[in-house]
């Protein structure tokens, strides 16, 4: 199971309707977290760190991010996040 990051243009974004998706925001923490279904967000802000069993990821503002179905991590919200996100 891996983490994915990407960027995609802004009417790719629009296109598949990110925009209308819920909002999720967060303070400067560092938490545990699973993923029991497939999230996929997009940030509007923040700098975020992710440890997984097999390493760390960066990312933040303007990157896609999907995390997939069972994976366990721990969340160290470096700069405070605002994404969309969308579950399953």
């Amino acid at each position: 199971m891996k983490i994915t990051v990407e960027s995609i243009p802004q009417d790719e974004l629009e296109s598949r309707g990110i925009f209308n998706w819920p909002i999720w925001t967060c303070e400067e923490s560092e938490f545990p977290w699973s993923y029991p279904v497939q999230e996929s967000c997009y940030l509007l802000e923040g700098k975020v760190e992710v440890t997984t069993e097999t390493g760390t990821i960066f990312f933040g503002k303007g990157d896609y991010v999907v995390f997939p179905k069972g994976i366990s991590c721990t969340w160290k919200v470096l700069e405070p996040v605002k994404k969309h996100y969308t579950m399953g």
